[in-house]
């Protein structure tokens, strides 16, 4: 599929699937103040996590699809069960440069850990996916130990972060990782962030955790910096716009204003309908 846009004055496409990425759409923005942006959350259909794999393809290549239709430069796929579900198939299918969550995060976790111990959280689909584990398996040396945390991307979604439920689950899903003594902790889904504090007092203060926001958003400059694709400073006010496939816009403008400071004056509702994929 070509993309109708590929100049540096397009907007960056950032695709989740509920409110997670949007702190991979803050992190984009605070390296890039400059870049207009897309984000569309598939709040319609999250979480993605328990799907089968299919499913979440179709799904993420419907989203895909449309935001290249709109003419953006580059695609970030800021869930990690998408990104673990379509990018091979994205990268592909697509003109405009493609980027993901899984390997920054690998890159960076892989260069902090200092006794070879890393601890990985995710999604059912992600864990299962096993996408975090071929890439590890590239750094022999290091012992990855991972833990499908489901009730994660509830709460996240709920807006529930802190609290005795909070520190309760976060104890039941960690615990088996401290155990094993790890020093890194990669926080495989980009809803976890908000939950930091909590997963912090649970792994204590020597354990580092690694979330995606910031290492995608470094790819992000390099891959548009490679490709001479930077929108220009001084070229007016970027444009950023904000599409949700669920009913309740409401609920998403406030989880945006109360978890990440961003104030976000409307969000578009953007109708869904599987695609149909050549088999």
């Amino acid at each position: 599929m070509s993309s109708q846009a590929s100049d540096a004055f397009a907007p960056i496409g950032v695709f989740d699937s509920g409110v997670g990425g949007l702190t991979v759409a803050r992190a984009i923005r605070d390296q890039l103040p400059s870049e207009s942006m897309i984000y569309v959350g598939d709040t319609a259909r999250t979480p993605y996590g328990p799907r089968p794999i299919a499913e979440v393809r179709r799904f993420a290549l419907e989203i895909l699809d449309g935001l290249v239709d709109q003419g953006v430069k580059m695609l970030v796929i800021a869930c990690n069960t998408a990104s673990a579900a379509v990018l091979r198939d994205a990268r592909e299918r697509y003109d405009v440069p493609v980027v993901e969550v899984i390997g920054p995060t690998v890159r960076s976790a892989a260069s902090i850990t200092r006794n070879q111990r890393v601890g990985l959280i995710g999604t059912q689909g992600t864990i299962q996916s096993r996408a975090y584990d071929d890439l590890f398996a590239m750094r022999p040396e290091i012992a990855l130990t991972s833990a499908a945390c489901p009730q994660f991307v509830e709460l996240v979604e709920s807006g529930e972060t802190s609290g005795a439920r909070v520190h309760e689950v976060a104890e039941q899903y960690l615990a088996p990782l401290v155990a094993e003594g790890i020093d890194t902790l990669v926080l495989g889904c980009t809803h976890y962030p908000f939950l930091r504090g909590a997963i912090r007092q649970v792994v204590g203060p020597d354990v580092a955790l690694v979330s995606s926001d910031i290492e995608t958003a470094n790819e992000v400059f390099q891959v548009l910096t490679d490709r001479g694709l930077l929108r220009p400073t001084g070229s007016g006010e970027p444009e950023l716009r904000y599409e949700a496939t669920g009913p309740d816009t409401a609920a998403f403008v406030e989880l945006a204003r109360r978890m990440l400071g961003i104030g976000i004056d409307a969000v578009d509702r953007l109708e869904t309908g599987a695609i149909r994929l050549p088999r």
